[in-house]
Protein backbone atom coordinates (compact mmCIF):
# COMPACT_ATOMS: atom_id res chain seq x y z
CA UNK A 1 0.00 0.00 0.00
CA UNK A 2 1.08 3.39 -1.08
CA UNK A 3 0.54 6.05 1.67
CA UNK A 4 1.67 8.72 0.70
CA UNK A 5 -0.58 12.06 1.94
CA UNK A 6 -2.84 9.77 3.54
CA UNK A 7 -3.76 8.15 0.70
CA UNK A 8 -4.20 4.30 0.44
CA UNK A 9 -4.38 3.19 -3.21
CA UNK A 10 -5.49 -0.39 -3.11
CA UNK A 11 -7.31 -2.84 -5.95
CA UNK A 12 -10.43 -3.65 -3.56
CA UNK A 13 -11.92 -0.52 -1.06
CA UNK A 14 -14.73 -2.78 0.64
CA UNK A 15 -17.32 -0.31 2.67
CA UNK A 16 -18.55 -1.91 5.52
CA UNK A 17 -17.32 -4.86 8.04
CA UNK A 18 -20.31 -7.51 8.27
CA UNK A 19 -20.30 -11.51 6.75
CA UNK A 20 -20.73 -9.65 2.91
CA UNK A 21 -17.65 -7.25 3.79
CA UNK A 22 -15.07 -9.31 5.70
CA UNK A 23 -15.62 -12.25 3.52
CA UNK A 24 -15.66 -10.61 0.15
CA UNK A 25 -12.45 -9.08 1.60
CA UNK A 26 -11.10 -12.43 2.75
CA UNK A 27 -11.37 -13.59 -0.32
CA UNK A 28 -10.03 -10.67 -2.46
CA UNK A 29 -6.64 -11.20 -0.83
CA UNK A 30 -6.50 -14.99 -1.12
CA UNK A 31 -6.89 -14.22 -4.92
CA UNK A 32 -3.65 -11.59 -4.11
CA UNK A 33 -5.63 -8.36 -4.55
CA UNK A 34 -4.82 -5.40 -2.18
CA UNK A 35 -7.61 -5.09 -0.06
CA UNK A 36 -9.28 -2.87 3.20
CA UNK A 37 -11.73 -2.79 4.54
CA UNK A 38 -13.44 0.58 5.88
CA UNK A 39 -15.90 0.23 8.96
CA UNK A 40 -17.37 2.67 11.26
CA UNK A 41 -16.61 0.74 14.44
CA UNK A 42 -12.76 -0.07 13.00
CA UNK A 43 -14.10 -3.75 13.98
CA UNK A 44 -15.46 -7.15 11.30
CA UNK A 45 -18.66 -8.89 12.09
CA UNK A 46 -21.21 -6.26 11.52
CA UNK A 47 -24.27 -6.55 13.24
CA UNK A 48 -24.57 -10.26 12.79
CA UNK A 49 -21.90 -10.85 14.96
CA UNK A 50 -22.48 -7.56 17.50
CA UNK A 51 -26.19 -6.62 17.46
CA UNK A 52 -27.55 -9.52 15.70
CA UNK A 53 -27.35 -12.87 14.54
CA UNK A 54 -24.76 -13.97 17.78
CA UNK A 55 -25.74 -12.23 20.64
CA UNK A 56 -29.44 -13.29 19.83
CA UNK A 57 -28.56 -17.11 19.57
CA UNK A 58 -26.35 -16.35 22.85
CA UNK A 59 -29.98 -16.14 24.22
CA UNK A 60 -31.88 -18.05 22.46
CA UNK A 61 -29.55 -20.51 23.82
CA UNK A 62 -30.13 -19.75 27.37
CA UNK A 63 -33.61 -20.02 26.71
CA UNK A 64 -33.66 -23.31 24.99
CA UNK A 65 -31.81 -24.18 28.46
CA UNK A 66 -34.57 -23.31 30.66
CA UNK A 67 -36.84 -24.72 28.61
CA UNK A 68 -35.91 -28.03 28.22
CA UNK A 69 -35.01 -27.97 32.42
CA UNK A 70 -39.23 -27.37 32.48
CA UNK A 71 -39.42 -30.08 30.06
CA UNK A 72 -37.31 -32.29 32.41
CA UNK A 73 -39.99 -32.65 34.73
CA UNK A 74 -42.30 -34.58 32.82
CA UNK A 75 -39.53 -37.75 32.62
CA UNK A 76 -38.56 -37.51 36.52
CA UNK A 77 -36.01 -34.76 36.24
CA UNK A 78 -36.76 -31.71 38.44
CA UNK A 79 -33.51 -28.81 38.81
CA UNK A 80 -35.96 -26.37 40.98
CA UNK A 81 -36.59 -23.02 40.26
CA UNK A 82 -33.98 -21.48 37.65
CA UNK A 83 -31.67 -18.29 39.45
CA UNK A 84 -30.72 -15.69 36.43
CA UNK A 85 -28.10 -13.74 36.76
CA UNK A 86 -27.89 -10.63 34.26
CA UNK A 87 -24.21 -9.90 35.15
CA UNK A 88 -22.95 -12.93 34.49
CA UNK A 89 -25.05 -13.87 31.46
CA UNK A 90 -23.85 -10.31 29.80
CA UNK A 91 -20.17 -10.87 30.00
CA UNK A 92 -20.84 -14.74 28.73
CA UNK A 93 -22.60 -12.99 25.60
CA UNK A 94 -19.98 -10.34 25.32
CA UNK A 95 -16.60 -11.71 26.11
CA UNK A 96 -17.18 -15.52 25.86
CA UNK A 97 -18.84 -15.13 22.35
CA UNK A 98 -18.85 -12.40 20.88
CA UNK A 99 -15.39 -10.95 21.99
CA UNK A 100 -13.82 -14.10 20.89
CA UNK A 101 -15.44 -14.29 17.50
CA UNK A 102 -14.27 -10.76 16.51
CA UNK A 103 -11.18 -11.47 17.94
CA UNK A 104 -11.27 -14.80 15.60
CA UNK A 105 -11.82 -13.18 12.34
CA UNK A 106 -9.28 -9.65 13.49
CA UNK A 107 -6.27 -12.57 13.22
CA UNK A 108 -7.93 -13.88 10.08
CA UNK A 109 -7.58 -9.96 8.64
CA UNK A 110 -4.03 -9.99 9.70
CA UNK A 111 -3.27 -13.07 8.54
CA UNK A 112 -4.14 -12.36 4.95
CA UNK A 113 -3.07 -8.77 5.19
CA UNK A 114 -6.59 -6.96 5.10
CA UNK A 115 -6.64 -3.78 6.64
CA UNK A 116 -8.95 -2.26 8.77
CA UNK A 117 -9.83 1.41 8.97
CA UNK A 118 -12.06 2.97 11.02
CA UNK A 119 -14.19 5.57 9.95
CA UNK A 120 -17.07 7.01 7.18
CA UNK A 121 -16.48 6.20 4.13
CA UNK A 122 -17.70 8.27 1.86
CA UNK A 123 -17.94 8.07 -1.97
CA UNK A 124 -16.11 11.04 -4.18
CA UNK A 125 -16.07 9.14 -7.37
CA UNK A 126 -16.25 5.95 -9.20
CA UNK A 127 -12.46 5.81 -7.94
CA UNK A 128 -11.78 6.99 -4.62
CA UNK A 129 -13.70 7.97 -1.34
CA UNK A 130 -12.94 9.60 1.78
CA UNK A 131 -12.96 8.21 5.31
CA UNK A 132 -14.08 10.55 7.35
CA UNK A 133 -13.21 10.19 11.27
CA UNK A 134 -10.98 10.80 13.77
CA UNK A 135 -7.82 10.24 11.07
CA UNK A 136 -8.99 11.64 7.95
CA UNK A 137 -7.82 9.86 4.40
CA UNK A 138 -8.71 9.37 1.09
CA UNK A 139 -8.79 5.38 -0.19
CA UNK A 140 -7.94 5.28 -4.27
CA UNK A 141 -9.78 1.90 -5.70
CA UNK A 142 -9.65 -0.06 -8.85
CA UNK A 143 -13.21 -1.38 -7.18
CA UNK A 144 -15.26 -1.06 -4.46
CA UNK A 145 -17.62 -3.81 -3.15
CA UNK A 146 -20.66 -1.61 -0.91
CA UNK A 147 -21.47 -3.97 2.17
CA UNK A 148 -22.96 -1.44 4.53
CA UNK A 149 -25.67 -3.87 5.82
CA UNK A 150 -29.29 -2.48 7.38
CA UNK A 151 -30.81 -1.44 10.66
CA UNK A 152 -33.72 -1.43 12.59
CA UNK A 153 -36.67 0.22 10.68
CA UNK A 154 -38.61 2.68 12.99
CA UNK A 155 -42.33 2.20 13.75
CA UNK A 156 -44.42 4.19 11.08
CA UNK A 157 -46.29 6.66 12.78
CA UNK A 158 -44.97 6.19 16.32
CA UNK A 159 -42.27 8.89 16.96
CA UNK A 160 -41.80 8.55 21.22
CA UNK A 161 -37.99 8.46 21.65
CA UNK A 162 -37.50 6.39 25.44
CA UNK A 163 -34.59 4.04 26.46
CA UNK A 164 -38.33 1.90 27.32
CA UNK A 165 -38.85 1.89 23.63
CA UNK A 166 -35.88 -0.28 22.19
CA UNK A 167 -35.36 -1.73 18.73
CA UNK A 168 -32.90 -5.37 18.37
CA UNK A 169 -30.07 -3.80 19.66
CA UNK A 170 -30.78 -2.55 22.41
CA UNK A 171 -32.77 -5.34 23.20
CA UNK A 172 -30.07 -7.12 23.09
CA UNK A 173 -27.91 -5.58 25.26
CA UNK A 174 -30.20 -6.79 28.03
CA UNK A 175 -30.81 -3.67 30.04
CA UNK A 176 -32.84 -5.85 32.16
CA UNK A 177 -36.21 -7.93 32.27
CA UNK A 178 -38.68 -6.26 32.58
CA UNK A 179 -41.62 -7.33 34.33
CA UNK A 180 -44.15 -6.96 30.87
CA UNK A 181 -42.41 -6.21 27.77
CA UNK A 182 -44.25 -5.48 24.36
CA UNK A 183 -43.40 -6.95 21.45
CA UNK A 184 -44.30 -5.11 17.94
CA UNK A 185 -43.74 -7.52 15.04
CA UNK A 186 -44.73 -11.20 14.50
CA UNK A 187 -41.55 -11.65 12.27
CA UNK A 188 -38.87 -13.90 13.13
CA UNK A 189 -36.70 -11.10 15.34
CA UNK A 190 -39.88 -9.94 17.66
CA UNK A 191 -40.52 -13.67 18.05
CA UNK A 192 -36.81 -14.86 18.18
CA UNK A 193 -36.25 -11.41 21.04
CA UNK A 194 -39.94 -12.38 22.64
CA UNK A 195 -39.36 -16.01 23.54
CA UNK A 196 -35.82 -14.89 24.87
CA UNK A 197 -37.05 -12.32 27.10
CA UNK A 198 -39.87 -15.07 28.03
CA UNK A 199 -37.95 -17.52 29.32
CA UNK A 200 -36.07 -15.13 31.29
CA UNK A 201 -39.09 -13.96 33.20
CA UNK A 202 -40.95 -11.07 31.25
CA UNK A 203 -44.80 -11.26 30.47
CA UNK A 204 -44.90 -10.84 26.92
CA UNK A 205 -47.67 -9.18 25.02
CA UNK A 206 -46.74 -9.79 20.44
CA UNK A 207 -48.61 -7.52 18.31
CA UNK A 208 -48.51 -7.60 14.82
CA UNK A 209 -50.90 -5.76 11.82
CA UNK A 210 -51.28 -8.92 9.85
CA UNK A 211 -53.47 -11.89 10.71
CA UNK A 212 -51.04 -14.43 11.55
CA UNK A 213 -47.01 -14.94 12.88
CA UNK A 214 -44.23 -14.58 10.02
CA UNK A 215 -46.79 -13.45 7.60
CA UNK A 216 -46.42 -15.03 4.17
CA UNK A 217 -44.91 -17.86 5.58
CA UNK A 218 -46.48 -21.37 4.81
CA UNK A 219 -49.01 -22.10 7.31
CA UNK A 220 -48.04 -25.43 8.18
CA UNK A 221 -44.87 -24.62 9.25
CA UNK A 222 -45.81 -21.78 11.27
CA UNK A 223 -48.58 -23.60 12.84
CA UNK A 224 -46.22 -25.88 16.08
CA UNK A 225 -44.51 -22.69 16.66
CA UNK A 226 -47.44 -20.51 17.09
CA UNK A 227 -49.04 -22.97 19.42
CA UNK A 228 -45.80 -22.94 21.11
CA UNK A 229 -45.97 -18.85 21.64
CA UNK A 230 -49.05 -18.74 22.83
CA UNK A 231 -48.13 -20.77 25.96
CA UNK A 232 -44.93 -18.56 26.34
CA UNK A 233 -46.42 -15.12 26.16
CA UNK A 234 -49.22 -13.90 28.19
CA UNK A 235 -50.69 -12.44 24.94
CA UNK A 236 -50.84 -12.48 21.16
CA UNK A 237 -52.47 -9.81 19.37
CA UNK A 238 -53.30 -10.35 15.33
CA UNK A 239 -54.64 -8.11 13.28
CA UNK A 240 -53.81 -5.30 15.53
CA UNK A 241 -51.84 -1.99 14.88
CA UNK A 242 -50.07 0.10 18.23
CA UNK A 243 -51.70 3.71 16.86
CA UNK A 244 -49.34 5.39 19.90
CA UNK A 245 -46.76 4.57 22.50
CA UNK A 246 -46.38 7.46 25.27
CA UNK A 247 -43.94 7.65 28.58
CA UNK A 248 -45.77 7.62 31.68
CA UNK A 249 -42.77 7.73 34.74
CA UNK A 250 -41.37 4.45 34.54
CA UNK A 251 -43.87 3.07 32.21
CA UNK A 252 -44.84 3.19 28.52
CA UNK A 253 -48.16 3.25 27.97
CA UNK A 254 -49.54 1.26 24.40
CA UNK A 255 -52.81 2.37 22.66
CA UNK A 256 -54.06 -0.77 20.60
CA UNK A 257 -55.74 -0.11 16.64
CA UNK A 258 -58.62 -2.08 18.86
CA UNK A 259 -59.23 0.76 21.55
CA UNK A 260 -57.12 -0.94 24.26
CA UNK A 261 -54.55 0.80 26.42
CA UNK A 262 -52.48 -1.41 28.23
CA UNK A 263 -48.95 -0.37 30.30
CA UNK A 264 -45.50 -2.05 29.95
CA UNK A 265 -42.28 -1.61 31.34
CA UNK A 266 -40.29 -1.50 28.16
CA UNK A 267 -41.19 -2.24 24.39
CA UNK A 268 -39.35 -4.05 21.97
CA UNK A 269 -39.98 -2.24 17.98
CA UNK A 270 -39.38 -5.40 15.88
CA UNK A 271 -40.92 -4.00 12.26
CA UNK A 272 -37.96 -5.46 10.29
CA UNK A 273 -34.78 -3.80 8.66
CA UNK A 274 -34.05 -1.23 5.86
CA UNK A 275 -30.69 -0.65 3.66
CA UNK A 276 -28.05 1.46 4.74
CA UNK A 277 -27.13 3.39 1.63
CA UNK A 278 -27.83 6.76 1.89
CA UNK A 279 -24.97 9.14 3.14
CA UNK A 280 -22.42 7.11 1.30
CA UNK A 281 -22.18 9.96 -1.81
CA UNK A 282 -23.00 7.40 -4.01
CA UNK A 283 -24.93 10.57 -6.12
CA UNK A 284 -20.89 10.98 -7.26
CA UNK A 285 -21.24 7.52 -8.87
CA UNK A 286 -23.77 5.62 -11.35
CA UNK A 287 -24.96 3.98 -8.58
CA UNK A 288 -28.64 4.57 -7.74
CA UNK A 289 -30.50 3.06 -4.93
CA UNK A 290 -34.36 2.98 -5.09
CA UNK A 291 -36.73 4.50 -2.80
CA UNK A 292 -36.08 2.32 -0.06
CA UNK A 293 -32.42 2.46 -0.19
CA UNK A 294 -31.28 -0.91 -1.88
CA UNK A 295 -28.73 -0.63 -4.49
CA UNK A 296 -29.64 -3.12 -7.67
CA UNK A 297 -27.01 -5.66 -8.49
CA UNK A 298 -27.05 -8.42 -11.28
CA UNK A 299 -25.34 -12.24 -10.79
CA UNK A 300 -22.17 -11.08 -10.52
CA UNK A 301 -22.74 -8.86 -7.70
CA UNK A 302 -22.05 -5.61 -9.90
CA UNK A 303 -23.99 -2.12 -9.58
CA UNK A 304 -24.94 -0.20 -12.82
CA UNK A 305 -21.30 1.63 -11.98
CA UNK A 306 -18.84 -0.90 -13.74
CA UNK A 307 -16.12 0.04 -10.82
CA UNK A 308 -18.69 -0.93 -7.96
CA UNK A 309 -20.29 -4.09 -6.38
CA UNK A 310 -22.56 -4.63 -3.37
CA UNK A 311 -23.65 -7.16 -1.48
CA UNK A 312 -25.54 -8.16 1.41
CA UNK A 313 -28.37 -6.23 2.95
CA UNK A 314 -27.97 -3.32 0.99
CA UNK A 315 -28.96 -5.49 -2.07
CA UNK A 316 -32.59 -6.41 -0.74
CA UNK A 317 -34.04 -9.39 0.42
CA UNK A 318 -33.19 -11.89 1.58
CA UNK A 319 -31.29 -10.00 4.30
CA UNK A 320 -29.82 -13.08 5.67
CA UNK A 321 -25.85 -12.98 6.51
CA UNK A 322 -25.35 -16.54 4.64
CA UNK A 323 -26.78 -15.16 1.46
CA UNK A 324 -23.95 -11.94 1.80
CA UNK A 325 -21.22 -14.42 2.47
CA UNK A 326 -22.17 -15.97 -0.92
CA UNK A 327 -22.17 -12.59 -2.34
CA UNK A 328 -18.97 -11.46 -1.33
CA UNK A 329 -17.28 -14.79 -2.65
CA UNK A 330 -18.72 -13.99 -5.90
CA UNK A 331 -18.07 -10.86 -5.96
CA UNK A 332 -14.73 -10.89 -5.02
CA UNK A 333 -14.05 -13.49 -7.60
CA UNK A 334 -16.04 -11.66 -10.11
CA UNK A 335 -13.33 -8.87 -9.65
CA UNK A 336 -10.25 -10.73 -10.16
CA UNK A 337 -12.17 -11.99 -13.64
CA UNK A 338 -12.69 -15.17 -12.24
CA UNK A 339 -15.99 -16.81 -14.14
CA UNK A 340 -18.10 -16.40 -10.81
CA UNK A 341 -21.86 -15.62 -10.45
CA UNK A 342 -24.90 -15.71 -7.88
CA UNK A 343 -26.86 -18.26 -9.11
CA UNK A 344 -28.04 -20.39 -5.94
CA UNK A 345 -30.93 -21.65 -6.62
CA UNK A 346 -32.11 -21.87 -3.25
CA UNK A 347 -31.32 -19.23 0.44
CA UNK A 348 -32.17 -21.19 3.51
CA UNK A 349 -33.69 -19.62 5.66
CA UNK A 350 -34.36 -20.32 9.67
CA UNK A 351 -36.24 -18.60 12.91
CA UNK A 352 -34.47 -19.95 15.68
CA UNK A 353 -37.27 -19.91 18.04
CA UNK A 354 -38.66 -23.06 19.88
CA UNK A 355 -39.26 -24.88 17.94
CA UNK A 356 -37.39 -23.53 15.02
CA UNK A 357 -38.75 -23.24 11.37
CA UNK A 358 -36.40 -23.70 8.64
CA UNK A 359 -37.37 -24.03 4.60
CA UNK A 360 -35.74 -23.43 0.95
CA UNK A 361 -36.74 -23.19 -2.11
CA UNK A 362 -40.54 -23.19 -2.55
CA UNK A 363 -43.04 -23.00 -0.44
CA UNK A 364 -46.79 -24.09 -1.34
CA UNK A 365 -48.01 -20.51 -0.85
CA UNK A 366 -45.48 -19.04 -3.15
CA UNK A 367 -46.66 -22.47 -5.82
CA UNK A 368 -50.31 -21.72 -5.64
CA UNK A 369 -49.88 -17.69 -6.57
CA UNK A 370 -47.91 -18.67 -8.84
CA UNK A 371 -50.65 -21.32 -10.23
CA UNK A 372 -47.85 -24.15 -10.16
CA UNK A 373 -48.76 -27.60 -9.48
CA UNK A 374 -46.35 -29.56 -6.86
CA UNK A 375 -46.65 -33.03 -4.93
CA UNK A 376 -46.63 -32.34 -1.54
CA UNK A 377 -45.67 -34.50 1.44
CA UNK A 378 -46.02 -33.61 4.89
CA UNK A 379 -44.55 -35.96 7.61
CA UNK A 380 -45.30 -35.56 11.65
CA UNK A 381 -43.08 -35.68 13.96
CA UNK A 382 -44.82 -37.54 15.87
CA UNK A 383 -44.43 -40.91 14.03
CA UNK A 384 -40.47 -40.31 14.54
CA UNK A 385 -38.47 -42.28 17.15
CA UNK A 386 -36.06 -40.16 17.88
CA UNK A 387 -38.61 -37.37 18.26
CA UNK A 388 -39.94 -39.33 20.52
CA UNK A 389 -36.90 -39.94 22.62
CA UNK A 390 -36.50 -36.03 22.69
CA UNK A 391 -40.09 -35.43 24.11
CA UNK A 392 -40.74 -33.51 20.84
CA UNK A 393 -43.75 -34.57 18.49
CA UNK A 394 -44.49 -30.74 17.37
CA UNK A 395 -42.15 -31.11 14.69
CA UNK A 396 -43.20 -31.62 10.99
CA UNK A 397 -41.11 -32.13 7.94
CA UNK A 398 -42.62 -31.18 4.21
CA UNK A 399 -41.65 -31.58 1.05
CA UNK A 400 -42.54 -30.15 -2.30
CA UNK A 401 -41.79 -31.73 -5.71
CA UNK A 402 -42.48 -30.99 -9.43
CA UNK A 403 -45.00 -33.85 -10.65
CA UNK A 404 -43.49 -34.78 -13.85
CA UNK A 405 -39.76 -35.07 -12.83
CA UNK A 406 -39.75 -36.09 -9.26
CA UNK A 407 -37.32 -33.34 -8.51
CA UNK A 408 -37.63 -31.62 -4.93
CA UNK A 409 -38.49 -27.90 -5.67
CA UNK A 410 -38.97 -26.91 -1.80
CA UNK A 411 -38.19 -28.31 1.90
CA UNK A 412 -39.98 -27.06 4.96
CA UNK A 413 -38.96 -28.40 8.26
CA UNK A 414 -40.56 -27.17 11.54
CA UNK A 415 -38.88 -28.39 15.24
CA UNK A 416 -35.83 -28.40 17.30
CA UNK A 417 -32.76 -28.37 15.18
CA UNK A 418 -34.40 -27.29 12.42
CA UNK A 419 -31.65 -25.23 11.53
CA UNK A 420 -29.05 -27.94 10.91
CA UNK A 421 -31.52 -30.70 9.29
CA UNK A 422 -32.18 -27.74 6.53
CA UNK A 423 -29.18 -28.08 5.36
CA UNK A 424 -29.62 -31.54 3.43
CA UNK A 425 -32.61 -29.66 2.24
CA UNK A 426 -31.10 -26.90 0.44
CA UNK A 427 -28.51 -29.18 -1.16
CA UNK A 428 -31.30 -31.55 -2.26
CA UNK A 429 -33.04 -28.25 -4.29
CA UNK A 430 -29.73 -27.00 -5.34
CA UNK A 431 -28.68 -30.02 -6.84
CA UNK A 432 -31.74 -31.25 -8.59
CA UNK A 433 -32.36 -34.46 -6.59
CA UNK A 434 -35.38 -36.39 -6.97
CA UNK A 435 -37.23 -37.95 -4.78
CA UNK A 436 -36.54 -41.05 -5.55
CA UNK A 437 -32.85 -39.91 -5.01
CA UNK A 438 -33.75 -38.95 -1.24
CA UNK A 439 -36.04 -41.79 -0.35
CA UNK A 440 -33.08 -44.40 -1.55
CA UNK A 441 -30.24 -42.26 0.62
CA UNK A 442 -29.70 -44.22 3.46
CA UNK A 443 -30.01 -41.66 6.42
CA UNK A 444 -29.53 -42.68 10.13
CA UNK A 445 -31.58 -44.20 13.10
CA UNK A 446 -33.02 -43.04 14.88
CA UNK A 447 -32.36 -39.50 13.73
CA UNK A 448 -34.83 -36.45 13.23
CA UNK A 449 -33.18 -36.43 9.36
CA UNK A 450 -34.95 -39.51 8.54
CA UNK A 451 -37.78 -37.72 8.70
CA UNK A 452 -36.72 -36.09 4.88
CA UNK A 453 -36.05 -39.79 3.80
CA UNK A 454 -39.76 -40.39 5.11
CA UNK A 455 -41.16 -37.76 3.27
CA UNK A 456 -39.77 -38.50 0.44
CA UNK A 457 -41.06 -42.10 0.80
CA UNK A 458 -44.72 -40.66 1.39
CA UNK A 459 -43.96 -39.24 -1.95
CA UNK A 460 -43.14 -42.40 -3.93
CA UNK A 461 -46.08 -44.35 -2.34
CA UNK A 462 -48.79 -41.60 -3.83
CA UNK A 463 -47.25 -42.11 -7.26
Amino acid sequence: MVMGDLVIEVDVAVVGGGPGGYTAAFRCADLGLETVVVDAGTRLGGACLWEGCIPSKALLHVAAVLGEAERAKEFGVDFGAPRVSLDPLRKWKSERVVGKLARGLASVAKGKGVEVVGGTAVFEDSRSLRVEGDAPQKIRFKHAIVATGSLPAPLPGVSLTSERVMDSTAALELPDVPERLLVIGGGYIGLELGQAYAALGSKVTLVEMLDGLLPGLDHDLVQPLARRCEKLFVKIRLGTKVTSLREEGALIEARFSDGDTVVFERVLVAVGRRPVSAGLGLETTRVRPDARGVIAVDDRCRTADPAIYAVGDVTGEPMLAHRAMRQGVVAAEAIAGRPAAFDNIAVPAVVFTDPEVAWCGLTEPEAARAGRKVKVAKFQWAASGRAATLGRADGLTKLLADPDTGRVLGVGIVGPGAGELIAEGTLAVETAITIEDLAATIHTHPTLSETLMEAAETLLRGT
